[in-house]
């Protein structure tokens, strides 16, 4: 073959690669920690809802964009990461009155069940367990986009995702007159397909970073 048709055949080829979705069934994926974010509000006096953050310490999912129903993931949350956006309303949060982070610094949510609700919105059921307190919890997310990345390097799978949840739940009841008792979370999310993504109880150790 000419030398000058071999190239434009050859970038073609790899322009096709890159942009190929995901093979079909269930995959295992890590969650890329860098690009995941934890998001959460809660009343401060009645006069607003603040944010605050915290990293997703490590996560994996199984998900099969045919069937949802397949689909399951875990993910630990580190508390200590938590940023309210001021070094001392962090600290306040943490104590044990509160979040009690030195007590148990991660947040664990693990799926029982996944349903698919239109084309791309759906239900994760499961249980969160926070300051050693373990509660059912239904998180609605979207589906926002499975694909390689513009250079080829990963397949990643992005969701968004919302859930509500009643800190009285948790036994933190501090502050009841400042703090209001209903917290609303959403999570930005981007999954890395990866093999190994999996571990084989898959579950994590709380206790271990």
């Amino acid at each position: 073959m000419s030398p000058r048709l071999t190239a434009p055949i050859l970038l073609a080829g790899l322009a096709l690669a890159f942009a190929a979705p995901a093979r079909a069934g269930t995959d295992s994926y890590r969650f890329d920690t860098v690009h995941s974010q934890v998001l959460f509000n809660i009343t401060h006096d009645g006069y607003s809802r603040p944010w605050g953050r915290f990293h997703i310490a490590r996560g994996w999912l199984r998900f099969d964009p045919d069937h949802w129903d397949r689909s399951s993931t875990a993910l630990d949350i580190d508390l200590d990461s938590l940023d309210m956006g001021d070094a001392d309303w962090n600290k306040a949060v943490l104590k044990p009155s509160l979040l009690d982070a030195a007590g148990q610094r991660y947040a664990h949510f693990a799926s029982t069940s996944v349903e698919r609700t239109d084309a791309s919105h759906g239900v994760i059921h499961g249980q969160i367990t926070l300051r050693g307190i373990t509660k059912p919890v239904d998180v609605t997310f979207q589906f926002n986009r499975l694909a390689r990345t513009i250079f080829g390097l990963h397949t990643v799978a992005g969701f968004s995702a919302t859930a509500a949840l009643d800190r009285r739940d948790f036994g933190i009841t501090a502050f009841k007159h400042s703090i209001g008792d209903q917290v609303l979370v959403r999570l930005e999310i981007e999954a890395i397909r990866d093999d190994r993504a999996i571990p084989a109880s898959a579950t994590f150790s709380k206790d271990t970073p």
